[in-house]
């Protein structure tokens, strides 16, 4: 029988995967009363007021204590609300507790010695911290930035506040005197300069109490009580007052003196000037060396979607993606019309700053809604074209929704929910009558080496890993091709698109009420302009399924192109095929991916860049960009990703893996029975509403 770690908390039972990870033991909840006789250890959160019953039973019954806690480097905001990225674990004792050893200090107090590799890899994280302006949390809005820092930062002196019952103040030495020794020290220390009290953002809210509000009170000083960004604090001052606080060890990376009160992890090392004895701590360490222990030896870091371990670096590119994203939605969004099952995934993406997004199916109300709290409309994209003109007239701003270009496995028509979704605040990428973001982005983007790196790196593997938009199964054996002719794809759309309407309205508008739609007149133009290629027409899979209009006769079909294509991905008949030839078809831009010619004869996203041919251009898009630059705005800056597992806003790289995995999952039996039941369901559903809308 495997040994097991006795956990005795809810809290800390939440985080058993890291438990279970970094002991190699199975934990399973305990009561102190019942403990199973193969329990090697008792497991508990730090040295908090709620471990206290974990440490006594683990000295009753002779067991290791082992302390849990959160990492340096956490999360964006704090709180349950969001899982840690980085854990501390401690057989020893614990960081902020300097009344006896922990494992970081015994690592500082050691003989180890870093070496060429190790100063190098510390000095990058410290320049990944500060470049990067991350802390513990991140979820303080940042005051707009103010340039470089003064040239006399020596006449500034941040004091820095903590909240009452912080374990790390009893556990640093100190106590409410010691706040009240630091703030006067403050004052007569520095006489001329600006002091600068920091409060404590729950202090301001009312929701705990601190130390130093009354006293900053009764002096000319500043107070600073809204929360922001430590590092742009921290790089407007020279000196740093703390008792234990880690924005105490921030301020040693961002070059300040620091002075403590207390006796923090970082303390005793002669890097700070220390009113608090700690006999210990008597080896002098450099920040490099703090660094590495701390952040780079003493914590563990997992990934924030899979939860499998991973390294600083990535850890801090991570937390810099989901840091972003928080504040990106910086304005309250009211989602109007949006079906029930889209919905998780629309509010992953939305949350932020401004809170979760609002589910209203009223357009007064959510006009209403939105004026009272300056929040957006956001609705899916043929519904915004009909409100448009409504909620401009009401001065509500309008965010349109749509399908990213790498979305699921399987169709949307199947209610397979989207992985990837665009949110469009100016119009639409397949509207051409006017620009878009995504056309801003591409007409305007100064593309950093990184960017295009990630957009290369990507593009190379969707590519190998033959993935589409839609990743639907099928495979197919091609007729024989002949050799000597060009081979030209043409792959047929949803008749009503709106894609077709808007992108390619002047060259299929005699056709649109045909029964081909626009797919019929776009078929007539390819072989009229190749009349001795071969040409393989491939029907949407949603229209071959019946699911939507565009159908082509097949004798029509036939007597225009040399091969229609009904069964099977488009992924068999790239390796083929010559050239795509396309209205505004996605499958122009996959054929980009993989290096194809591109005809354009309607006005898609990716037209007009210098990478297609066009038979119609859209005048405004005058700028020339290669493959990568396309990619890294159309894939990376534009859309955002979703993770269901953990119903949050994610990496594109992170989707793109898990379509990998899916695809190697597809089986033939019940995979293929449960979307026939979907395409049943989904087909009725349309004729139902087609129904509808004729007789209206």
């Amino acid at each position: 029988m495997s040994s097991q770690i006795a956990i005795l908390t809810w809290g800390l039972w939440r985080k058993r995967a890291y438990v279970e990870q970094l002991t190699g033991q199975r934990p399973f909840l305990a009561k102190p009363s019942i403990i199973a006789r193969n329990v090697s250890a008792i497991a508990g959160w730090g040295h908090k007021h709620t471990a206290a019953s974990a440490i006594a039973l683990a000295e009753a019954r002779k067991l290791p204590y082992v302390a849990f806690e959160d990492g340096f480097l956490r999360s964006v905001r704090p709180g349950p609300q969001e899982a840690p990225q980085s854990i501390i674990m401690d057989t020893v004792g614990i960081y902020y507790d300097a009344r006896e050893p922990s494992a970081l200090e015994e690592m500082l107090a050691g003989d180890h010695q870093l070496d060429a590799a190790g100063r190098d890899r510390a000095t990058r994280a410290i320049a990944v911290l500060r470049e990067n302006r991350l802390s513990k949390y991140n979820d303080a809005p940042p005051f707009p930035d103010t340039g470089p820092p003064p040239k006399d930062r020596k006449q500034r002196v941040l004091v820095i506040d903590q909240t009452r019952g912080d374990a790390s103040i009893e556990g640093g030495l100190a106590d409410a005197s010691s706040f009240e020794a630091m703030f006067h020290a403050s004052l007569t220390e520095n006489p001329g300069a600006e002091i600068i009290v920091k409060l404590h953002p729950e202090v301001v809210s009312g929701k705990k109490a601190g130390y130093l509000a009354d006293l900053a009170r009764q002096q000319p000083v500043t107070i600073l009580a809204e929360p922001v960004n430590p590092w742009l604090m921290l790089e407007q001052v020279g000196k740093v007052y703390t008792v234990s606080s880690q924005l105490g060890f921030e301020a040693l990376l961002a070059g300040c003196t620091v002075v403590c009160f207390g006796a923090p992890f970082y303390a005793g090392w002669g890097l700070t000037d220390d009113r608090q004895a700690i006999p210990r701590r008597n080896r002098k360490r450099s920040l490099l060396d703090v660094m590495d222990a701390a952040y780079l030896r003493y914590c563990h870091y997992f990934c924030a979607w899979t939860g499998r371990p991973i390294d600083f670096f990535t850890a801090a590119a991570q937390l810099i993606f989901r840091r972003d994203h928080y504040h990106r939605q910086s304005v309250p969004v009211i989602c109007y019309g949006i079906t029930l099952w889209k919905r998780p995934a629309v509010r992953a993406m939305l949350s932020g700053r401004a809170g979760d997004p609002q589910f209203v199916s009223s357009l007064n109300g959510a006009i209403a809604t939105a004026k009272t709290e300056g929040a957006a409309i956001a609705t899916w994209g043929s519904t915004a074209r009909k409100i448009r003109a409504c909620t401009s007239a009401a001065g509500v701003d309008l965010t349109t929704i749509e399908d990213g270009f790498l979305r699921s496995v399987g169709l949307g028509a199947n209610f397979v929910p989207a992985r990837s979704l665009v949110f469009d605040r100016t119009g639409i990428y397949f509207d051409p009558s006017a620009p878009s973001d995504l056309e801003t982005l591409l007409q305007e983007t100064d593309f950093d080496d990184a960017v295009l790196a990630r957009a290369a790196a990507l593009r190379e593997r969707i590519v190998a890993a033959q993935l589409t938009k839609y990743n639907v199964d099928g495979s197919a054996v091609l007729p024989d091709l002949p050799a000597d002719r060009e081979i030209i794809l043409v792959p047929g759309q949803v008749a009503d698109d709106e894609s077709i309407r808007l992108g390619a309205a002047r060259l299929f508008a005699a056709e649109a009420l045909s029964a081909g739609g626009a797919n019929l007149a776009l078929l007539k133009a390819v072989r009229e302009r190749n009349r001795d290629a071969t040409i393989i027409y491939k029907p949407h899979p949603d229209v071959e399924a019946g699911l939507r209009a565009g159908r082509i006769e097949h004798g029509i079909a036939a007597g225009l192109a040399d091969i229609v294509f009904t069964q099977g991905s488009l992924l068999s008949l790239f390796p083929v095929i010559s050239r795509v030839e396309t209205a505004t078809s996605l499958t122009g831009f996959e054929a980009l991916l993989r290096g194809l010619e591109v005809v354009t004869h309607g006005q898609p996203f990716y037209a007009g860049w210098g990478l297609t041919d066009d038979l119609d251009p859209v005048t405004r898009r005058t700028r020339k960009l290669d493959l990568d630059q396309l990619v890294a705005a159309t894939m990376l800056l534009y859309p955002v990703y979703y993770d269901p597992h953990t119903r949050s806003a994610c990496p594109a790289d992170t989707v793109l893996e898990d379509f990998i995995q899916a695809k190697g999952r597809q089986t033939p039996g019940l995979t293929r029975a449960a979307n026939s039941l979907k395409k049943l369901f989904a087909r009725s559903r349309y004729q139902v509403v087609k129904t509808f809308r004729r007789n209206r």
